[in-house]
Parts: structure tokens; C-alpha cells; sequence
């Protein structure tokens, strides 16, 4: 159990940190509307992996085509993120947004992560394995693992929010709209990968091997 525990915290703690579009929207999310929507992104995956998890699992013996529906999952997730960098591309300094405007944190963090093709092809080709020789072992390693990864994953995007959050009062009007495009700037980046990676899973172009990004 300890294995699986340790196993499981590496992989959230990796997860967690590893530069991607959820990262990227967790401090969006924080500077622009406080740590409560950064947090609220980070919470994201407690909702979205459970399918992802499931579908991984169902299908480790039967991947075949399995790629394409990744990318076209794919496409539609570097439209969403093209989107929200265009949002942080056109920020204004904090108080001249309108206040009344909702954030749609949550949501936001759901469709990126359930659009975002790394969690299936980490849950693939990583957790699922991972979760079926813990399960060998026993029900307590499987839950240990699982309970590990998720606490880490979840958890340090939950640091990262509050940090941002409070980083946010600190900041001039013309500093956080700086850093707000310089992050707007890095979700295009990413939206551009996704849409490489879309294209690798369709037979286009070549794909990537990363896929620790969550």
C-alpha cells in the first residue's frame, strides 16, 4: 500500500505542477477573479476524471481507433483554450471589468480538462496500469493510489490559486494586465499543441510523446 500511496503522490505531485492549459487557467482564473475561481479550476478534475478513468480502463485492450477520437476531442479543446487566450489577450486592469460579469470558473476548468487529450493518454498509458497492478495487490493500494494522485493534483493547483490570488492585490493595473496577456500569450502556445497533437492523432503530422501535462 505504501508503493501505491508513494506512486500516486509522485504522479499528482507531477501532474499537478507540469505546465498545461489547466495550470495556465488556474492562475488566469486567480488574478483575474480571485483565488476562489483559481481554486474552483483546480477542483475540475474531481469532476471530469471519473469517465476519463472508466473509459481508460475499458479500453486498455481495445485501442485500436481509439486515437482518432482523441483528436477530434482534441481540436474542439485548442478551440476552447484559443478562446480564453484571446480573453487574456484583451484584459483590462482589475475594477474595469464589469463586476457583474460571472467567472464560470468551474466550468471553464471542467471543458478545458475534459477537452485537454492528456488525461486520457496519462490515465492510458499511466494511472489505468498503475491502478490495475495496485488493485492486484489489494482494494487498499488501488484506493491509496488514487486517493494520493488526486490530493497532489488537486492540491498543489489549490496552492498555486491562493498564491496567485494573493499576488493579484499586490499587482498595479498595468502589471496584471501585463502578466495577464504574457498568460494569454502561453495558452495560445498551448492551444497551438493541442492542435499539433490533434493533427498526430488524426495520421496528419507527427505526435508528441508528452503526456504529463493534466
Amino acid at each position: 500500500m505504501i508503493a501505491s500511496l508513494s506512486a500516486g503522490i509522485l504522479l499528482g505531485l507531477s501532474a499537478g505542477l507540469a505546465p498545461g492549459p489547466m495550470l495556465t487557467l488556474v492562475v488566469s482564473q486567480a488574478l483575474r477573479h480571485g483565488a476562489g475561481a483559481g481554486i474552483r479550476v483546480a477542483f475540475a478534475p474531481l469532476l471530469t476524471d471519473l469517465p476519463i478513468v472508466a473509459l481508460s480502463l475499458a479500453v486498455l485492450a481495445q485501442l485500436a481507433g481509439y486515437q482518432r477520437v482523441l483528436g477530434v476531442i482534441s481540436l474542439v479543446g485548442a478551440a476552447l483554450v484559443l478562446y480564453m487566450a484571446y480573453e487574456n489577450l484583451r484584459a483590462t486592469p482589475p475594477g474595469v471589468e464589469a463586476s457583474d460579469r460571472p467567472a464560470r470558473s468551474l466550468g471553464r476548468g471542467v471543458a478545458v480538462n475534459f477537452l485537454n487529450p492528456h488525461p486520457y493518454l496519462f490515465w492510458l498509458t499511466v494511472g489505468a496500469p498503475t491502478l490495475v497492478d495496485a488493485w492486484g495487490r489489494s482494494a487498499g493500494a488501488a484506493i491509496a493510489f488514487v486517493a494520493g494522485f488526486y490530493v497532489c493534483l488537486v492540491g498543489t493547483k489549490v496552492v498555486v490559486a491562493i498564491l496567485a490570488g494573493r499576488t493579484r492585490h499586490a499587482l498595479s493595473g498595468r502589471a496584471h494586465v501585463r502578466i495577464m496577456r504574457v498568460l494569454g500569450v502561453l495558452l495560445l502556445l498551448f492551444a497551438l499543441l493541442m492542435l499539433h497533437e490533434a493533427l498526430g492523432l488524426l495520421g496528419v503530422v507527427g505526435s508528441g510523446d508528452d503526456i504529463a501535462r493534466h
